[in-house]
């Protein structure tokens, strides 16, 4: 049983069921601000300049790109596994939060997940540009073929990605949809338009709100949750394969599984904070997503911190220990000092020391400075992934080789260009789809508010 006295009230306002409804439908129904519109056309002309630096890539190739000899990944990979990991956060959050049966979930999972879909989305593009011949991308796919013994090559972990990748995004949108059925079921019932009457009713496939169909909904989610949740930890382990599996130095070692799980639930929860901070104000929900909302990801935060400063320390321990010359001038001559020095030290301060700062409760209760930590960790996790990209292959095992990386404005516009389709695929969410998970926040009403009586609809 949820207590109030010890972990607080989830629902402010002293809501009714009514309340709840009319409160998350409200931006639907209200003309589209002013800040909505501006946000739109500026993520429209970051697609647009993306779109561009797709065509300038396929159209003359990846030497438009920063790439050379010894840095033949570069942006891409780097931008793919940063867009991964954040698309870690919306399932994570949901699937082991609902299976560990945490009530506070219900007020930002529906956001959570609507991220991952759209990162995830973000991240796709990158493997089939860096193929150079993106036309060629159906390759990677196990179809049955004419090409005789040309098959994939299944001991390839870039292969993996596409399976394990393509599997997580299917599973993400249909616990992300079938969680929105009741909800579009709200909303048809309380339109009075009859377009969107119509368009929601085939959303909700016809949900009527019978007890079956609850028991049969709730059974569900928690099967399809669990059949998930591996993904979550299979999909950034297998990226980590990319790495693990070579002998670069600084990439060939064990820890990088849980290292790059860990890493992706960090980043991925650091968006979900900056997120939900953001839409807590523009649509003052500060009712549904309270202080204690922020404050149970700030604790999750500064604990993952810890095991990423752990990890750092571990890589750096390792090197040392293994007394590999190799090893040690990676991470000690090109990370720690060296050319890379303000990418790894960066990484370290935005990820392992600031988001301690959230151990103070008068910090925690901060909400601007929990939004500024916010954007830090976001800012030190893409600084992780060029730290591994960049300084190991940038300086391998012949110094004739060795080559310093820079990306060209073809691949910022790329970068820029996922980003303008993040945002436009979260302001849309913002617009059209309830934001908050209506028929679970009524789920955990009664528990977890002082409220004494509800009113039905």
């Amino acid at each position: 049983m949820y207590n109030t006295k010890v972990r607080g009230v989830l629902i402010q306002g002293n809501k009714t069921y009514a309340d709840v409804s009319r409160d998350i439908i409200r931006p639907m129904d209200e003309k589209a601000p002013m800040w909505w519109r501006v946000s739109i056309f500026l993520a429209t002309g970051a697609l647009f300049w993306g779109v561009w630096g797709f065509y300038n890539t396929i159209s003359v190739g990846i030497g438009e790109w920063g790439l050379n000899n010894n840095v033949a990944w570069g942006w891409a990979i780097i931008n793919f596994v940063w867009w991964i990991g954040i698309g870690h956060a919306g399932t994570a959050f949901s699937i082991f939060l609902l299976i560990l049966r945490q009530k506070w979930r219900t007020s930002i999972n529906r956001a959570a997940e609507a991220m991952t879909i759209f990162a995830v989305m973000s991240a796709g593009l990158f493997p089939l540009i860096h193929m150079g011949r993106i036309w060629d991308g159906f390759f990677i796919f196990p179809y049955w073929n004419t090409r005789g013994p040309l098959w994939d090559n299944f001991n390839s972990p870039l292969f993996w990605d596409v399976v394990a990748i393509s599997t997580y995004f299917m599973a993400s949108f249909v616990f992300w949809y079938m969680g929105m059925i009741p909800d579009f079921a709200t909303i048809r019932e309380r339109t009075t338009s009859k377009i969107k009457n119509k368009i929601y009713g085939i959303l909700s496939f016809g949900w009527i709100g019978n007890a079956r169909g609850w028991l049969r909904f709730e059974t569900a989610a928690i099967l399809l949750g669990g059949m998930a949740a591996p993904l979550v930890v299979s999909v950034h382990s297998i990226v980590s394969m990319d790495f693990s599996v070579s002998v670069v130095p600084g990439w060939h070692t064990t820890i990088f599984p849980p290292y790059f799980v860990i890493g992706a639930i960090f980043s991925g929860f650091g968006m979900v904070l900056t997120l939900m901070i953001v839409l807590r104000k523009l649509y003052r929900f500060k009712d549904y997503v309270t202080d204690g909302h922020l404050d149970a990801i700030t604790r999750i935060l500064t604990f993952i911190s810890l095991i990423m400063g752990t990890a750092y320390l571990t890589e750096l321990f390792m090197a040392w220990y293994s007394g590999s010359e190799y090893e040690m001038f990676t991470f000690m001559k090109n990370r720690v000092t060296g050319e890379y020095k303000y990418a790894f030290w960066t990484m370290i301060t935005c990820n392992a020391i600031i988001p301690q700062l959230f151990w103070s409760k008068k910090i925690r209760k901060n909400i601007t400075m929990v939004f500024i930590i916010s954007l830090f960790i976001n800012l030190g996790m893409w600084f992780e992934r060029y730290v591994i990209v960049v300084t190991s292959l940038s300086k391998d095992f012949l110094p004739a080789t060795w080559a310093t990386y820079s990306p060209t404005i073809t691949e910022i516009a790329i970068f820029v260009g996922t980003i303008g389709l993040f945002l436009l695929g979260v302001l849309a969410f913002f617009r059209f789809v309830p934001t908050i998970a209506i028929s679970e926040v009524k789920g955990v009403l009664k528990e977890t508010t002082t409220l004494k009586s509800f009113t039905d609809e």
